[in-house]
């Protein structure tokens, strides 16, 4: 990243990406992104082209590849990480701007809630260990738990600081000091998407603040501008999908990038990190405790999007849509 610039009309922080070999962006990112592709492509080649034996080989490998432990201190896999971050963020290219970077001790662990979801919140890169960016020494980001069953992801993710998306690892990592990034509308968002306007399902998700709460620690809202142009996608209709959706607890959705490939368009990301908000520590808070803590977080998401728009690029009569 480059080195960090103060805007003197607002004293927002902006550090811009540095635009790299435009073929290590893309390797960086098909490493990152293309691992559910390729272990779709692995399985239909074992179901349909490979004779029995050889097929049977191969799908008892990536089985394999989907239970056994993944080590997060793997020196190979740390080094493909800062790989992955360096050129990823350069490829879009990412641009992040902190309210008060000031704001934020290296010493506290923080709750980031960042949204859209999108196809894939690949904005949450910006926040991580790799990236640089942030003053803060350690960060998780809290994944979906399918992302830890599917091989080749769950090794990159896992060493890209991924973790899974339970409340014990969550209140884990936080009371290890740990800062953890959250999508609170997760996939259960992409349900929602639409093709000409910003969404973010939140009024129902509160169990990150909730724990926010019962650890003290800050809530911070992060959007993420841009991302949704990252990729083409199109959604399936009807009960029949509805259902498929429930049951899998993942929608239903195709998506594509460059000629077809995970590989997302290119695309300025511009991540927006808001102030801090402090939260009294409380073990037990009611739910009308929590209620007045997630609104406040909503009314700043909400906040942070319409003062920022501008600055990024975004048609002044932009919405973002809080459902």
């Amino acid at each position: 990243m480059e080195s960090a610039k103060r805007s003197p009309s607002d004293g927002v922080t902006v550090i811009r990406a540095t635009e790299r070999s435009a073929v290590k962006s893309y390797v960086a990112l098909a490493i990152w992104l293309g691992g559910l592709h390729l272990t779709l492509l692995l399985v239909l080649t074992a179901l349909y082209l490979f004779p029995s034996p050889l097929s049977f080989a191969l799908l008892s490998f990536l089985t394999l590849l989907s239970v056994i432990p993944v080590n997060d201190e793997n020196k190979l896999g740390l080094s493909l990480s800062r790989f992955i971050c360096k050129y990823a963020c350069g490829y879009f290219p990412v641009n992040l701007h902190v309210e008060d970077i000031k704001a934020f001790d290296p010493n506290q662990a923080y709750v980031f809630g960042y949204e859209p979801h999108s196809v894939l919140a690949t904005g949450v890169i910006a926040l991580s260990n790799f990236a640089g960016i942030m003053p803060l020494p350690k960060t998780k980001i809290i994944a979906h738990s399918v992302v830890f069953y599917t091989p080749f992801v769950r090794h990159v993710w896992t060493w890209l600081g991924h973790v899974s998306a339970t409340r014990k690892s969550f209140i884990s990592y936080l009371e290890a000091g740990c800062s953890c990034v959250v999508v609170p509308g997760g996939v259960r968002e992409i349900t929602y998407m639409q093709h000409d306007s910003e969404i973010a399902f939140l009024e129902a998700r509160k169990g990150f603040v909730r724990i926010a709460m019962e650890t003290g620690h800050p809530l911070v809202p992060v959007f993420g501008f841009g991302q949704a142009h990252v990729y083409r996608w199109w959604r399936p209709s009807g009960k029949l999908f509805a259902r498929v959706a429930r049951a899998l607890n993942l929608p239903p959705i195709i998506f594509w990038g460059i000629f077809g490939l995970p590989i997302p368009y290119q695309h300025p990301l511009h991540v927006v990190v808001g102030r801090p908000i402090d939260v009294k520590k409380n073990p037990v808070p009611t739910p009308g405790e929590v209620d007045e803590v997630h609104r406040e977080f909503v009314v700043a998401m909400q906040e942070l999007f319409d003062k920022h728009k501008g600055r990024v690029g975004y048609d002044h009569n932009a919405q973002l849509t809080i459902l």
